[in-house]
């Protein structure tokens, strides 16, 4: 495989942006397995989003050669209340997630943050030289990649430890490349900015999209927000305005960011991993689908991102009467009939329902998930 081959695994969909690709090239020039790792909080039942996109592009990279991590934040999960912030359940709960993308994606690494911190006696002065760089208010700005918001009137101080460690990780893991959730690029950002201060490596950012919830937009327990960032300082800015940055005065491309995913404390916004057949197809047939509507339309999404990643065909079987079986090879021509109302939402549920059933259930039926370890997640939500 050469090595725009390579970029080019990387680049499908997913992914939504690589910062930037001609970094990537130049890496892949003098590295043929760069270092990888996505970072992920233990924060309850794995679903379509947290495991399945999120393995598949995983999946992407180690077919381009790069040795892959998932890191498991044990510890960013007690900092941000996750899993009751109890100690045991976060441990658990770790194992079930090691488990499951160790089956998704094989061959890939596992690493626990407390592993981690136990290992390198370096961390902790790392951390406190890197932090030395970052203002209060910058801080505050990257809680968003927590969930939280820069103007919560009460937020313990532990919260404003994990945008530097998420850092000081990349550092202690000599990364190449990391990988994310468009929600997470900010911290991406602060690396770019900071670590040439301090003369670490500055590792490729690649930044996959969220799959949007099942329900109508205004119905999800997220706020959708539009923003834009500074891809040189970080700076982050409302889209009435346009560059040059406020705050550098960079002229550059600057990234328009739309934070809004599946939700887990939502049973009926996603589509978990242990759900059943039935249960699967059930939410898919109550999706929001709005007919020619293709904005945040979750069924369009979950077709682009995760069917055609796995499938190079997909059917849609109908009545003679409504135009009779079709087949797709192509998204796009898939998104154009939609627009055109030639693919009724009714026949693109029930077939987005079959491939998910298809990709979900062997899954599931290999992960395991004791009964004890079942109740002790509900209770934490």
């Amino acid at each position: 495989m050469d090595i725009l081959e390579k970029v080019d695994l990387i680049e499908r969909p997913p992914t939504e942006e690589v910062v930037t690709r001609d970094e990537l090239i130049e890496l892949f020039k003098t590295n043929s397995s760069p270092k990888h790792y996505i970072g992920l909080e233990i924060s309850g039942f794995l679903h379509l989003g947290s495991l399945i996109s999120t393995g598949f592009k995983i999946n992407d990279f180690m077919k381009a050669g790069v040795n892959c991590t998932v890191f498991l934040a044990d510890w960013h999960t007690l900092i941000n209340d996750k899993l009751g912030g109890d100690w045991d359940v976060i441990t658990k709960v770790s194992k079930y997630y090691a488990d499951a993308f160790k089956l998704v994606c094989p061959g890939v690494n596992i690493v626990l943050g407390s592993e981690l911190y136990d290992s390198r006696k370096e961390y902790w002065r790392e951390f406190v030289e890197f932090t030395k760089h970052m203002s209060l208010k910058r801080t505050m700005r990257t809680l968003t990649i927590m969930g939280r918001t820069e103007d919560e009137s009460k937020i313990d101080l532990a919260k404003l430890l994990y945008p530097p460690m998420q850092a000081v990780d990349i550092h202690s893991l000599d990364l190449d490349i990391v990988h994310s959730g468009m929600d997470q690029r900010k911290i991406h950002m602060l690396v770019r900015e900071i670590f040439p201060k301090m003369k670490w490596k500055v590792p490729v950012a690649v930044h996959h999209g969220l799959l949007p919830g099942l329900k109508r937009p205004e119905e999800e327990k997220f706020v959708e927000k539009l923003t834009i960032e500074c891809d040189e300082c970080g700076r982050e800015y409302g889209p009435e305005e346009k560059p040059p940055c406020p705050k550098c005065g960079h002229k550059g491309t600057h990234t328009k960011i739309i934070i809004g995913k599946m939700s887990k404390s939502d049973p009926n916004s996603g589509v978990f991993i242990h759900n059943t057949d039935d249960e699967i197809k059930k939410k898919i047939s109550k999706a929001w689908c709005e007919e020619a509507n293709i904005q945040n339309n979750p069924l369009l999404e979950i077709a682009r991102t995760v069917i055609f990643h796995e499938f190079n065909e997909m059917k849609v079987e109908r009545p003679e009467k409504f135009g009779g079986n079709i087949s797709y090879t192509d998204y796009n021509q898939l998104e154009k009939d939609f627009v055109e109302k030639k693919l009724h939402p009714g026949d693109l549920k029930q077939t987005v329902g079959s491939y998910l059933v298809k990709i979900i259930s062997p899954i599931r039926e290999k992960l395991s998930l004791s009964e004890e370890l079942n109740e002790t997640i509900k209770k934490s939500y």
